[in-house]
């Protein structure tokens, strides 16, 4: 099945992608598709990279759990 969008574009945005479609040899539909893809694919794989989850920090700097005593309490709200 294939769906079928129309939508107006600001004149500047429409410029833009009728030059990167030109620069790239490519027709509009197909960098549309393209960009819509990546950003689709960029909301499924919202899980943190490897890069940021391999990261063991710096040794000298303090742990931060170790400053959980110096914290207030959450304040209870008073509801009347």
């Amino acid at each position: 099945m294939i769906m079928q969008i129309t939508i107006d574009l600001p004149k500047d945005l429409e410029q833009n992608l009728l030059q990167q479609a030109a620069q790239l040899n490519i027709p509009v539909e197909t960098l549309i598709l393209q960009s819509l893809r990546q950003v689709t694919q960029l909301s499924q794989d919202a899980d943190w990279s490897a890069l940021v989850l391999s990261y063991e920090g710096t040794p000298d700097f303090p742990n931060l759990e170790s400053y959980r005593a110096e914290l207030l309490p959450p304040r209870e709200t008073e509801l009347f």
